[in-house]
């Protein structure tokens, strides 16, 4: 089995700082694309940032130059760091990851459970 479990949510004030963690772990060969996704309350889950495992980067453009992916050396883990922290930036943030079981199998996207970040004003 996979499993993908993100860390690092709270309540920040408005301005600061939080960085989230998520790692993959279980039967995996490899694994492609990682990113993130957020749902705020009332909204369609939306796409935050991808990083390729080559480390080519794609951001939403409501965090661009406040948010920034990277990826572990062991390639199985991925981070956001989020910085200038809005209200608007409230919502539950979800780590996904491209994963292929075998060599010869197909890329599933596995989620994890999410992680909760609350900006207040």
């Amino acid at each position: 089995q996979v499993q993908v479990v993100e860390s690092g949510g709270g309540l920040v004030q408005a301005g600061g700082s939080l960085r989230l963690s998520c790692a993959a772990s279980g039967t995996i060969f490899s694994i492609n694309v990682m990113g993130w996704y957020r749902q705020a309350p009332g909204k369609q889950r939306e796409l935050v940032a991808t990083i390729g495992r080559g480390g080519n980067t794609n951001y939403a453009d409501s965090v661009k130059g406040q948010f920034t992916i990277s990826r572990g050396n062991a390639k199985n883990t991925v981070y956001l760091q989020m910085n200038s922290l809005k209200p608007e930036d409230t919502a539950v943030y979800y780590c996904y990851a491209q994963i292929s079981k075998t060599w010869y199998g197909p890329v599933d996207n596995y989620w994890g459970q999410g992680t909760q970040v609350t900006v207040s004003s």
